[in-house]
Formats: C-alpha cells, sequence, structure tokens
C-alpha cells in the first residue's frame, strides 16, 4: 500500500484583481480554491498516474472537511487524524505582474494527535511506501522526521521524504528510499554559497547517499534535475516553456518519478517522465494534467551527471 503524510495541509486561494489597493473592497475577477499540502499534491499524482494510495495526516474543521472531500471525490483513500482548530487558508494574490502571497500557520497539533499518526505508521507493513513531505504545524518538533524515519526503517518501508528542515541529514542513518531535495536546500544544508554551481551540488547528492540515502532525486528548476543511487548518477536537462506557477513543480516531478519506478519504468524512463511531468505543472496554474508529457518528454537528454550523453 502507499501512504502519504501531510502534517501542515492548507486549502490555497488563487484571487485576481485588475487593481489590489489599501483600504477599499477590492473585488476579485478570478477564484480558484484548491486543497494543497506537498504530500497531498502526491497523493492527487499519483491517483492521476492510475496508482491507488491513501492519505493521512492532520485536518481540522470546516477547511479540513473540504480537503477531505476533495481527496475522496478523486478517489483517494483518507485516514486523517482530526485536530481541534480550523487547517489553514493561504492567500495568493495576482494582480496584473503582482502576485502576494499570505500563508498563514494553522492550528497547534496537540502530543495526544501526534501520537495517533504516530500510532498509524507503526502499523505498516513491510513493502509498503511512505511519502513525508512538506512542513510542519505548531505544536511539532522536526525531530519527529527521525522518529518516522527510524520507525520506516525497521518495519522495512520504503520511505520518501522531501522536507527542507536539515534535520534530513539526521534522518539518514536510517536509509530511507528516495529523497528529494532542491538545489537551494541541498546548498544550505552544505554551506555550498552558490546554488546554481552544478559540480558542489552533484558532490553534494553524492554525500546524501554516502550519508545513508538510498536514493537521490535532487531538483533544480531551469537547470534540470539529476538523479543517483549506488550504481548510477543521471542528469536532465529542463523543457522550455513559460512558467506560470512552480509551487507544486517539486511535488509533481517526485511523485511521478516514484509512480513510474512503481508501475515498472526503468531510473533513466522515470527522470526524464519526472521532469516533463513537473515542468507541465510549472507551466500551468494547477496540477497538470499529464497530456503535454510526450512533448516535453521529447526536449529531454539524458547525461552521466552533467556530462556526456549516454547511449541509453
Amino acid at each position: 500500500m502507499i501512504y502519504t503524510c501531510t502534517m501542515n495541509p492548507a486549502i490555497d486561494l488563487f484571487s485576481e484583481f485588475t487593481s489590489f489597493d489599501p483600504f477599499v473592497v477590492n473585488r476579485s475577477i478570478f477564484e480558484e480554491y484548491q486543497p494543497n499540502g506537498k504530500a497531498i499534491n502526491i497523493s492527487f499524482m499519483l491517483k492521476k498516474l492510475g496508482i491507488s494510495n491513501m492519505a493521512t495526516g492532520f485536518l481540522g474543521g470546516f477547511t479540513g472537511d473540504f480537503i477531505e472531500q476533495e481527496l475522496e471525490a478523486s478517489g483517494i483513500e483518507t485516514a486523517f487524524i482530526k485536530v481541534d482548530g480550523i487547517t489553514r487558508i493561504n492567500t495568493f494574490i495576482r494582480e496584473n505582474s503582482m502576485e502576494y502571497k499570505a500563508v498563514n500557520r494553522g492550528p497547534v497539533i496537540s502530543q495526544q494527535a501526534q501520537e495517533l499518526l504516530i500510532e498509524q505508521i507503526r502499523n505498516l507493513k513491510s513493502g509498503d511506501w511512505l511519502f513525508v513531505s512538506g512542513s510542519l504545524p505548531q505544536g511539532i518538533d522536526d525531530q519527529i522526521h527521525i522518529e518516522i524515519a527510524k520507525i520506516a526503517h525497521q518495519l522495512g518501508v520504503k520511505l520518501v521524504l522531501d522536507i527542507s528542515s536539515p534535520v534530513l541529514l539526521d534522518c539518514l542513518a536510517y536509509e530511507p528510499y528516495l529523497i528529494k531535495p532542491n538545489d537551494e536546500e541541498i546548498a544550505n544544508w552544505f554551506n555550498i554559497p552558490d546554488h546554481t554551481d552544478r559540480a558542489e551540488l552533484q558532490k553534494a547528492a553524492e554525500q546524501l547517499l554516502e550519508r545513508g540515502a538510498q536514493r537521490v532525486l535532487l531538483s533544480c528548476g531551469a537547470q534540470g534535475a539529476l538523479y543517483c543511487d549506488s550504481t548510477q548518477e543521471l542528469a536532465v536537462n529542463a523543457p522550455s516553456g513559460k512558467i506560470v506557477n512552480t509551487a507544486c513543480a517539486g511535488d509533481t516531478m517526485l511523485a511521478a518519478f516514484a509512480g513510474r519506478l512503481m508501475l515498472g519504468d526503468s531510473e533513466e524512463e522515470a527522470l526524464v517522465y519526472a521532469t516533463a511531468a513537473g515542468s507541465s505543472t510549472a507551466f500551468t496554474s494547477g496540477l497538470s494534467d499529464l497530456s503535454d508529457i510526450p512533448y516535453l518528454a521529447g526536449q529531454i537528454q539524458i547525461k552521466r551527471k552533467w556530462g556526456v550523453k549516454n547511449d541509453v
């Protein structure tokens, strides 16, 4: 079974205005409400690939009900821990070329609710997949990631981590199946002054393997992506297109890469597909519908590291 865990989900409200002025009533010309959270996006993308999964984490209030209903309407099973308070609403306001982002904190998660989530994870089975992705809500220390990594290692669960906290480095001792940092995160962890320095990023990805990660998928925006494991290092360029919204591109890439591996693709095939899918999401206002994947994949070349093109 495949599980996704979003500890700090949100509803994202996107509003567009012809003008946005202070101290007056501004009326939108467009609005859209989207259930969000990094691992929730992964659930949606896995389902688009035809892969059944169950979403868990913490939800509260009427906003939490909306997110759960949207997931279930898409055929995704849910097992969220219900908490006091209201799951946050983040607001994104676009006015011509300007964009304003208001990201809220969300409810405080009690110790009891945290223990219920950990108990859920203890009940997973060997061979299950668990995606843990995104920020933490109030009341939860990032040491919870280490506890989850330890449990997954003990149970033989394939843990996939996408977190920006440097505590990820402490999770590597428990050999997570796959981690997906981006270029800025890995540069911060390893004190790389220029997060576009490909050679340094590559060395840092190799260090993540040496510390215990089984697989590393490194997303680098317009520079493309790098994948490495104990036997190979592969790099791809990013296809060209007009960037609309990069917020969910990394989630799409991770879900598509892992999903295509589940469906039997090689790492090379999965990397090309995932890079195309992530770019597709970046070129649209929401998650990709995957219809343009063949076109975008046609622009992608596989290379060894960031060097000579492969013959594969």
